[in-house]
Order: structure tokens, then sequence, then C-alpha cells
């Protein structure tokens, strides 16, 4: 079984603990708004919201900043329409990237991005150059050692899982998207309860990449993460555990 990205668990883990703090808010609060604006401020009938609260929650983001963002979303409060931007290229290496995003500016954004991409060796591509490369599934996130794999993988198949995937540090549960909210609620019964659960981009296969390539990927990936109109990256590379542990940014 492939994994989710390495990167993006190592980028979840630091992103807690690091002076990005105030970025990672920023890009939860848009998301917060838009699923607001898009499905209502009432998280018990907005499934994208719930998915996004989990994140907030476990960024440790502030219940005033939360409330703030779904009024933002639902018009209570004054603020600035954005709108979903997705972009696909192509890594050094060969490596697909599919980007999502959400900006009120798109020139700002794609300037953003092809600069990136250009300085890490990488090409922009068009619409569906590398989309097809990968799955959309329901993502359930757990931490690996608060959790017994054995009884979530038996929980999670009972509960209508598609496949579980250990990877470093988490744990994933993959689910139809549709499915997403069903299974972990059958999850929560069990006694298990997730640190994040969002629909996601995953990769139907991977490219191994040597440490030079992987070094450059991981700048590539701190790049287009900086922007602020960035919120997930999604790639297909494989990169080897000892390549990370000498990764310095």
């Amino acid at each position: 079984m492939s994994g989710h990205s390495k990167w993006a668990t190592t980028k979840h883990k630091k992103a807690a603990i690091d002076s990005k703090r105030g970025k990672v808010f920023t890009k939860i609060l848009r998301e917060i708004s838009v699923a607001a604006r898009i499905g209502g401020g009432d998280p018990a009938g907005n499934p994208r919201l719930r998915a996004i609260l989990l994140k907030a929650k476990a960024a440790n983001m502030p219940a005033e900043n939360i409330v703030r963002g779904i009024k933002k979303g639902t018009g209570e409060l004054e603020g600035v329409t954005y709108e979903e931007v997705t972009y696909e290229g192509f890594g050094p290496g060969g490596v697909a990237i599919l980007i999502e995003g959400l900006t009120d500016n798109r020139n700002r954004t794609v300037a953003e991005i092809r600069h990136a991409f250009t300085r890490y060796n990488g090409n922009m591509g068009e619409n569906g150059s590398v989309s097809y490369l990968f799955d959309r599934r329901g993502v359930i996130t757990f931490a690996r050692g608060e959790v017994d794999v054995d009884g979530l993988m038996e929980a999670a198949l009972e509960a209508g899982a598609e496949d579980v995937v250990e990877e470093g540090e988490s744990v994933e549960v993959r689910t139809a998207p549709a499915e997403m909210e069903r299974v972990k609620e059958g999850l929560e019964a069990a006694g298990f309860t997730a640190q994040e659960a969002t629909v996601a981009m995953v990769p139907k296969t991977r490219v191994p990449v040597d440490e030079k390539t992987g070094h450059t990927l991981l700048r590539l990936f701190d790049a287009l993460d900086d922007s602020d109109d960035v919120n997930e990256v999604y790639s297909n590379e494989d990169i080897p555990d000892e390549v990370l542990a000498s990764y310095e940014g």
C-alpha cells in the first residue's frame, strides 16, 4: 500500500510548533469562510465545514477566530470573497504536483506558483495534465502512537472503509468521499478519535526520487506552501525516510 505524502505529514507536524502558525491560521480561516459561504454556518448541516473545524482544532486555533471566520462566510461580518483555484504541474524528477487554493487575485496567485516551479526545476502544466494520476478520497488521519493499529484497521473495515495505510507517525483510513462522514462516525463509536478528516487527492502510483531530487522537491513544496493562497499541495513522489531526515529547508 502506498501512503499519503510524507512531506504533508512532516509539514502538518511542523506547522503546529513553528513560526508559521499565523500563516496556518490564515489559510484555515479562508477555508472556514468559504465553507460557511457555500454550505451555511451550522457545522451540523455542513460536512465541509465540519471537516475544516477538525483541522482548526488540530492547529489549536482559538474559538473566537473560528467564529469570526464563519461569520465572514455567512455575511454577518464584512470579509473578502475568495474563489477556489486548482493548478497542476511537474516537479524535478517528473513528480506530478496538484495544488488547491483560495484566492482573491488569480493573477497574483498564478505568478507566485509559476515562480516557485521555475525556481526549483519544475513546470506548470495545463488543467488535466496530472490530475488523472490522483484519486479523490476521504482521508481520516490518526496519530500512530495513540491508536491500536490492528484494532483501528478492524473497526475501519467494519465501518466500510476502503483501506488503512500506515505512513510514518500517522495512520490513514481511506474511504470513498461520500462515505467519509459515515466511516468517521463509525470509528468514533468504536472509540477512535481522528486528528483530521478531509477529502484529499491520493496518488495512484509513486515516483521514486534520489536525495538531490528529493531535497529540491521539498524546497519546491515549502515554497508553494509559503503562499497564503495555497491550501493543499498533493504529489506522487516517494521520498526515502533518510532523505526527509536530512532535509534542512
